[in-house]
């Protein structure tokens, strides 16, 4: 085997970065959020204000984190009932 074979270098390699660049949407789709990502802190919030209330009907006392929650949500497009 001569050295000169060994020292070929493919001028294009596969990587992770170039391989994963054909999944990722382009354009529009790539800025659309998911319903997960967005206002964690008001469904933090709420969620506290649901599991940890002290009183007899904590759907009642958390309405406004509830309120908070879904103007939040609203605003990035998602309606929840």
């Amino acid at each position: 085997m001569s050295t000169q074979a060994l020292n070929v270098v493919p001028t294009v390699s596969p990587t992770i970065a170039n391989l994963a660049s054909d999944l990722k949407p382009s354009g529009s789709a790539s800025a659309k959020v998911k319903p997960c990502c967005v206002c964690k802190d008001e469904k933090a919030a709420r969620d506290e204000c649901m599991l940890f209330s002290n009183g007899s009907n904590p759907q009642e006392e958390c309405q406004g984190m509830v309120q908070k929650y879904r103007s939040c949500m609203k605003g990035f497009g998602f309606d929840i009932n």
